[in-house]
């Protein structure tokens, strides 16, 4: 195994509210660094599962099992040197921590676009358990990454396939933050 994070696998969470692209572009993300994909989102207990069906946000207490199974596939990954794409909510520091709990190096992918967007976004898709009325809850609960977390934010209006090209340079780059990347003009 690899002596430095520059040099191990990469170990990503793609992260974002309902909406941004979490899933699209962590396939492709994990496709362009050669590693395997974990749909977080399979990894939530039933419990969890029910109430965002029924319309009723999670609290802290409701996600805690979700995040530790997801950081137990991350520290199962970094432990055999393998790399991985994991996509989570992730929508506050102290979930984030948790998931960093398996791997200290874990950068985070960001995908930001505006609300209006999001909005349209989950008017017309299709999603086992995920209704648009918890978008509110989600975006009054995120707490964008910051100072000390090696965290990109990128704009999820732009092509999946552009944000994974953008994203792969950023962790092979080894920048610790990266500010909102905009469309182009």
């Amino acid at each position: 195994m690899a002596d430095t994070p520059e040099q191990r696998a990469p170990l990503v969470v793609v992260m974002g509210v309902s909406g941004c692209g979490k899933s699209t572009v962590g396939v492709q993300l994990a496709d362009a660094l050669g590693v395997r994909y974990l749909e977080g989102d399979e990894l939530h207990p039933p419990r969890n599962v029910a109430r965002m069906a029924a319309g009723t946000p999670l609290t802290d207490d409701d996600r805690r099992s979700w995040l530790l199974a997801i950081a137990e596939r991350i520290a199962a990954a970094r432990g055999s040197g393998q790399g991985l794409v994991a996509t989570c909510s992730a929508l506050k520091r102290s979930y984030r921590d948790t998931l960093r709990s398996g791997a200290p190096e874990l950068a985070f992918v960001h995908l930001h676009a505006p609300d209006a967007v999001l909005a349209e976004r989950l008017r017309t898709r299709v999603h086992a358990y995920m209704p648009a009325s918890l978008l509110a809850s989600q975006l009054q609960t995120l707490e964008v990454p910051g100072a000390g977390e090696r965290a990109a934010t990128f704009d999820a209006t732009l092509p999946a396939a552009t944000i994974a090209a953008q994203a792969a340079a950023w962790l092979r780059s080894d920048h610790p933050h990266r500010e909102i990347v905009e469309p182009p003009p």
